[in-house]
């Protein structure tokens, strides 16, 4: 008996085993061009001298290399993502911005994503203080930034991408500011608290983008994976998030406030070479096939100029599951 015992459990080990490995026979994982955040590039801008004149790391995920000066930044290498950090020209001052950062992991390195305040202050001139969330997105920013007003607009939001996977994968880490409320500071108005507590964000939008006669866009969502942080925690591993097709709505998992159509105002640039607004007008069906995907890590979740200093996103080996 007690040999049969064993026999049983031994068999049931070898099935669960087999099953285990059937299961990841099925899903194929691809990283994302650039998405283990192993390379970066380092722009080493130097900053007019009536703010101090220093010299500046500002990073973008690439292929490993240093660009010295204030050259306008495009993506590099084939990688799809951009980030939050910035140069700016504002009123004559080169000025940058810095909230996404290479930080050392193991043997490589993972993306830190900071809610951070920044400053110019020149007498007579300019007084701004923004707040600046760490963020990373597939997608590009059109350099050098002139002003504070719809910052939206001065970025490309999503690539070109036809497949349908079914879950995104990465490893992730939290550390939430204990601030009860947010702020929101946009730089020449006075700064305001915002009732809620700011979280870090993990975004992913499947669209079907169509543009007519006038220029404007428009997009079907195929796709949605919207994910919040509520807590602080330490490393999590190929955490795994389903990516919902079609209409939501009726599911259990859907969330409104962070998963409905047009949740956030997003541009991209039409075939006229402007920059529009894309107008999410329509959930797809499963038949529909995306043109575009657009992933975003934030250290903040609500939009522009408003989030907690002090929150902090780590993401690293960012992939697509088939």
């Amino acid at each position: 008996m007690i040999q049969k015992s064993i026999h049983r459990l031994l068999m049931t080990g070898f099935v669960a085993f087999i099953s285990s490995l059937s299961l990841m026979a099925q899903h194929k994982v691809e990283v994302i061009p650039f998405g283990d955040m192993d390379q970066w590039v380092d722009r080493q801008i130097k900053e007019s001298s009536i703010i101090g004149g220093n010299t500046k790391n500002v990073y973008a995920i690439g292929p490993t290399s240093v660009i010295k000066g204030d050259q306008v930044y495009k993506n590099m290498g084939g990688s799809p993502w951009a980030t939050s950090n910035v140069m700016a020209k504002v009123a004559g001052i080169t000025k940058t911005n810095t909230s996404v950062f290479p930080e050392k992991r193991g043997d490589g390195y993972c993306a830190r994503l900071d809610t951070r305040m920044e400053s110019v202050k020149v007498l007579g001139l300019v007084n701004i203080t923004v707040l600046a969330a760490g963020s990373i997105f597939t997608g590009s920013v059109h350099e050098p930034i002139k002003g504070t007003k719809n910052p939206q607009k001065m970025l490309q939001t999503g690539i070109p991408f036809t497949k349908k996977p079914v879950a995104l994968q990465f490893d992730y880490k939290v550390k939430m500011s204990d601030r009860e409320n947010r702020i929101r500071a946009t730089g020449f108005s006075k700064i305001t608290d915002v009732p809620g507590k700011d979280y870090p964000a993990a975004i992913l939008l499947l669209q079907k983008r169509w543009e007519d006669a006038n220029g404007n866009v428009y997009a079907k969502r195929i796709g949605t994976m919207v994910t919040y942080y509520y807590h602080s925690t330490d490393w999590k591993n190929n955490v795994t998030y389903e990516i919902m097709y079609g209409d939501i709505t009726n599911r259990p998992e859907y969330k409104a406030h962070m998963m409905r159509l047009q949740a956030t105002e997003s541009y991209t640039v039409n075939s006229k070479g402007e920059s529009v607004p894309i107008h999410e007008v329509a959930w797809g069906d499963e038949n529909d096939v995306p043109t575009h995907m657009y992933i975003q890590f934030t250290s903040s979740h609500g939009g522009a100029y408003i989030g907690s200093p002090g929150n902090t996103l780590w993401v690293d080996n960012v992939k697509l599951v088939y």
